[in-house]
């Protein structure tokens, strides 16, 4: 019989810095399946990008256990590719380069790299503007070649800080449709923080609330709304509610 594990598996994690009185987040348990969107929503200071980096091995937990895939977070690196707020691209080099880079780590042969990156922009609809450079783009733009580069390495679990924070609504609405679409065709689990819960609710399977001081799991909510979804979504009754429902819990949880 075939046994299967959680894509990520956190057993009573708790996170407190060097020199610091008080704990980051406390007890922490989470179990995510291979294929779930998570969105992590909590007020500042609650340990949600703390949590994302200890999951992608950047900061190590104080007490508990966390496994991606059965593996340490270390040992599981070449699964996880993380999307940082700032899309964090080399002003020196063209769209085609940026998405490059990892790719070139990896020690592929030039035409690999040349098809891939391709493949690539062609997917997040930027194959026009490969030899631009990044001050030549839009905030959306660059958002869409953060992603083409965290692709390149075909991960199984996207780790996503607050990506679309800073775009106006529009364009985020539209990157979120986008972001679901691309994982629709290539089936990543997801972790996702941000500090808008319509957008937790639009995009994920769950969301998990935090309470702050510590950060410690409020809520876990699931979201039944179906898939694929678009702005009919965003209009429904059902969607509606639970964005109402969600605020509501994480007030309660900040107020905790």
């Amino acid at each position: 019989m075939t046994v299967t594990v959680p894509e990520v598996l956190l057993t009573d994690v708790s996170k407190r810095f060097a020199g610091a009185d008080a704990e980051v987040l406390h007890g922490v348990s989470l179990s995510i399946e291979r294929g779930e969107f998570v969105s992590i929503i909590g007020p500042s200071g609650c340990g949600k990008s703390t949590l994302l980096k200890m999951v992608a091995g950047l900061a190590s937990c104080s007490s508990g256990e966390i496994a991606v895939n059965g593996m340490t977070p270390k040992n599981a690196r070449e699964l996880v590719s993380f999307v940082f707020q700032d899309a964090t691209l080399l002003p020196w080099l063209t769209v085609e380069r940026n998405v490059a880079l990892a790719l070139e780590l990896e020690n592929r042969t030039p035409l690999q790299i040349k098809k891939t990156v391709a493949k690539l922009l062609a997917l997040v609809g930027l194959e026009k503007v490969s030899k631009s450079y990044p001050r030549q783009l839009s905030g959306g733009m660059k958002m869409r070649v953060s992603i083409a580069r965290a692709l390149a390495t075909r991960p199984r679990l996207l780790l996503m800080d607050e990506p679309f924070a800073a775009l106006d609504e529009m364009t985020r609405d539209r990157m979120n449709e986008e972001l679901l679409r691309l994982r629709a065709e290539q089936n990543w689990t997801v972790m996702f923080v941000t500090h808008s819960v319509a957008e937790a609710v639009f995009l994920s399977s769950r969301v998990i609330v935090l309470a702050p001081h510590p950060g410690r799991i409020a809520q876990d909510i699931t979201v039944d709304l179906p898939y694929p979804r678009t702005e009919a979504t965003r209009e429904s009754d059902a969607y509606d509610d639970l964005v109402n429902h969600t605020s509501r819990l994480l007030r309660e949880a900040h107020r905790v």
